[in-house]
């Protein structure tokens, strides 16, 4: 069963989740390898709100499944990684 008082503000948890991110970056070494995996950590862990952001101003339903598409992929190779 669902609780009807749970929100689900995506946008809220897409920031929290970089946040996370961001955490998790500070504690990567200082290394050449180190550095590397952090700048792309950032990048895929970070963009997604602003992906979300732009759907949310979609000129269509099609747009919109478009630009959410284009979150989720940041998200899934911030575990390919």
């Amino acid at each position: 069963m669902v609780d009807s008082n749970r929100k689900l503000d995506l946008q809220e948890r897409f920031i929290d989740y970089a946040v996370s991110i961001i955490q998790l970056s500070e504690k990567l070494p200082e290394t050449k390898a180190g550095k590397h995996t952090c700048g792309q950590i950032l990048r895929s862990g970070t963009s997604p709100d602003p992906n979300y952001g732009e759907a949310q101003s979609a000129n269509s339903k099609a747009d919109f499944i478009h630009k959410l598409k284009i979150a989720l992929k940041c998200i899934s190779a911030l575990f390919s990684i």
